[in-house]
């Protein structure tokens, strides 16, 4: 037996599985599975942002892109969905956690910025004094507002498994 497959054997095996950001209307990751075989993804269109943060991925299902805006809650690609993959008696927060790079930041180097705070529709972000920005993650909902304004690139998001 080879060494590397002797350490194989005790490696933690990870999971393959893909994590993206979805829409937040649905009930089940398995139920993306519907959106595969549409062929208007209405979802994308119906999302009324300045940019749609509603990108089709190669396999056919929505994800959500922060990268120019957030998402309003607005129900409209629930509303749009004909495979009622997106409903909207599924919503709920956006499977995202949003955190604050100290390091990053320029509130926590003594600048005065609160370019985070302010685009913050659920006030989810608290200033220690007029510094040390955090981000209270019981009443963040994922938005993802924060995340394109900050000029410091701090603020950062991970998918919640």
């Amino acid at each position: 037996m080879e060494r590397k497959s002797l350490f194989d054997r005790f490696r933690k095996k990870e999971d393959k599985k893909i994590q993206v950001l979805r829409p937040p209307y649905y009930n089940s990751e398995d139920d993306f599975k519907n959106c595969i075989e549409c062929e208007t993804k209405d979802c994308k269109i119906a999302c009324d942002e300045d940019v749609a943060i509603i990108q089709i991925q190669e396999d056919g299902t929505p994800t959500l892109n922060f990268a120019f805006n957030g998402c309003t809650f607005c129900d409209d690609c629930a509303s749009a969905c004909k495979d009622d993959v997106l409903q909207i008696d599924n919503k709920k927060n956006i499977n995202a956690i949003f955190s604050i790079d100290i390091i990053k930041c320029m509130s926590w180097h003594n600048t005065m910025c609160f370019s985070c705070k302010d685009p913050c529709l659920d006030n989810a972000i608290e200033f220690l004094g007029m510094f040390r920005p955090e981000i209270k993650t019981d009443i963040c909902t994922g938005c993802g507002f924060c995340l394109k304004v900050c000029p410091a690139d701090a603020i950062e998001l991970k998918i919640k498994s």
